[in-house]
């Protein structure tokens, strides 16, 4: 299975990365809707499409209202986005009020149902789980499984070995999370709900994952240099800091 990185940054776009957009063209899945999402056009492979949001912060809701550049680019039969139904509807109704945005979706709003659960029948015979993460304003994280396959991506929340999300991570052959911040800069981590360094390898370890790839990384620092990789591989080998438009096969 492919994963292409459309945006890997957080807060904001910069000339080196877009905002937070991941895609699994092989099977036309989406998640997240950042800046990178206006890349989809040239990307997506299938002719349907389903968009899975892990909230409604514009570093990840901003590139819904690119996507009528991206269906003219690539038109779809059918676009889907789904995401919990109070994050939809504050999308619905502010992002694409009529002041600040004029032209109606003409795709789908499909509310996940609670906190938590499952959506079976994914294309190639895959399944999602969705599961809270702790954010200011709430989020959720994903993980998917096909036969032989498997991954999550955890965004926007502060990572911790102990955190509850840890189970529904547990065993992916790839963990996509978050690491805004190095470790000088911890203490931040809590007050603004988002991971440092040393914490998302001691998850990752902990969780048995497979691999684990870097993303939502700071605008100020995107290159990563403040990240002292070697480090965090002492903790957990298997690390890669994400940049826009890379490629990874799981």
């Amino acid at each position: 299975m492919k994963l292409l990185f459309l945006g890997t940054g957080g807060y904001h776009p910069t000339e080196r990365r877009q905002t937070s957009c991941l895609l699994l063209p092989d099977c036309g899945i989406v998640l997240d809707a950042g800046t990178g999402a206006f890349r989809l056009g040239r990307y997506l492979q299938t002719a349907e499409a389903d968009l899975f949001l892990t909230h409604a912060h514009l570093d990840h809701s901003a590139g819904l209202t690119y996507l009528f550049s991206v269906l003219r680019e690539h038109p779809l039969q059918r676009l889907t986005i789904h995401g919990q139904a109070e994050k939809l509807r504050g999308i619905c109704e502010h992002l694409f009020s009529e002041p600040i945005f004029p032209a109606k979706p003409p795709w789908e709003f499909r509310a996940l149902e609670g906190q938590s659960g499952r959506i079976g029948n994914l294309p190639l015979g895959g399944r999602l789980t969705y599961f809270p993460l702790e954010h200011p304003g709430g989020t959720i994280g994903f993980r998917l499984d096909w036969p032989r396959r498997s991954m999550a991506y955890v965004t926007d929340t502060t990572a911790d070995p102990q955190a509850a999300y840890v189970k529904n991570i547990e065993g992916v052959d790839l963990l996509v999370h978050e690491c805004y911040y190095p470790d000088a800069c911890a203490d931040l981590s809590a007050q603004y709900g988002h991971s440092s360094l040393s914490s998302v390898a001691e998850t990752a370890r902990t969780a048995r994952v497979g691999r684990l790839i870097l993303t939502h990384i700071d605008p100020l620092h995107t290159a990563g240099d403040n990240l002292d990789l070697d480090a965090a591989r002492r903790i957990f080998p298997q690390i890669v800091l994400a940049e826009d438009l890379m490629e990874t096969v799981f």
